[in-house]
């Protein structure tokens, strides 16, 4: 088991890598087990395009070390909105219904309760595969792991949004936010705060129609061609958003799907309490339900707060 205490996410960045590159870890695999870290942390070290080198971090949970499992609570922001006959789904998408099977005593005397439930992939807090846009790309089950989980960026776009409900986000936007906060590193989660959480999960104002079976007349923000060639370009592992889709409401070609699938970028939809994030420093991990050739699926996404 190794173990280091350093100060700051930059100092484990540079500490990991030198492990990585001069005394390669033998604790079950590439996993270096820093204590004063509680969550699962990716650290990534991009050589170049066709190199990906990377660390795990995560806390051991082994009874000799579980003392160091405890999670400060108020760190941690829950993402996702709980699924239930109120949650936003695409208009000609299958809604969330659960369906009682048991609930209650059984002949024995213990109690025992159980549900069914259907619903489209798309819906919710979701994950989008890349296979949802892109033939040949990858499945829901077949994301990889360190896509889900990094270091977040938060572009702020609410400004924008509140005057044209349409908007798309445009790499000026992109830009605006780097002068201020830093390049985008390769492996970020990039999440795009329209503002329009504060509708859900009002349909006529979430997605501009609460219109079932048609689409034709949805308004919301929505990622432009070319902030999404960008990041693409950024080499970004995740991007997420506070709105029903990647592409604006009006889309008819969903370019910002396509781009970003085409790329393997998965993307996370209707994800909650952006508000609550700052530009840079919290780590986001969003896990979507294993499905074996999904086009996507339930997400839970949390973020850990700096």
């Amino acid at each position: 088991m190794l173990a280091f205490k350093v100060p700051s996410l930059k100092g484990l960045r540079a500490l990991v890598v030198a492990v990585s590159d001069n005394h390669p870890p033998k604790c079950g695999g590439d996993l270096v087990v820093v204590s004063q870290f509680r969550w699962i942390i990716r650290v990534s070290e991009h050589e170049d395009d066709a190199m990906r080198r990377e660390i795990v971090v995560i806390v051991c949970a082994a009874a000799g070390c579980a003392h160091t499992a405890r999670v400060d609570e108020s760190k941690v922001v829950d993402l996702t909105y709980a699924f239930d006959d109120q949650t936003v789904y695409w208009p000609t998408a299958n809604r969330f219904d659960l369906t009682p099977v048991a609930r209650g005593r059984t002949e024995a005397g213990y109690w025992y309760a159980s549900n069914d439930f259907c619903a489209s992939e798309h819906g919710g807090t979701h994950l989008d595969a890349p296979i949802h846009f892109a033939e040949g790309g990858q499945s829901t089950a077949d994301v990889p792991l360190h896509r889900l989980m990094g270091p977040a960026a938060v572009v702020d776009i609410r400004e924008q949004c509140s005057a044209n409900p349409n908007y798309l986000l445009t790499p000026a936007d992109i830009l605006a936010h780097e002068d201020r906060h830093g390049r985008l590193e390769p492996g970020t989660i990039v999440l795009i705060h329209t503002g329009y959480g504060q509708y859900y999960p009002d349909a006529d104002r979430y997605l501009g129609s609460s219109e079932r079976g048609t689409a034709e007349h949805l308004s919301f923000p929505g990622i432009g061609e070319s902030a999404a060639r960008l990041l693409v370009e950024r080499r970004v592992d995740l991007v997420g958003l506070d709105t029903a889709s990647l592409d604006h409401g009006p889309s008819k070609d969903f370019i910002a799907h396509r781009v970003l699938s085409k790329a393997n970028i998965p993307g996370v939809e209707n994800v909650a309490h952006l508000a609550r994030l700052p530009a840079r420093g919290a780590t986001v991990i969003a896990l979507p339900m294993k499905i074996k050739g999904g086009t996507g699926a339930p997400c839970r996404v949390i973020a850990i707060l700096p």
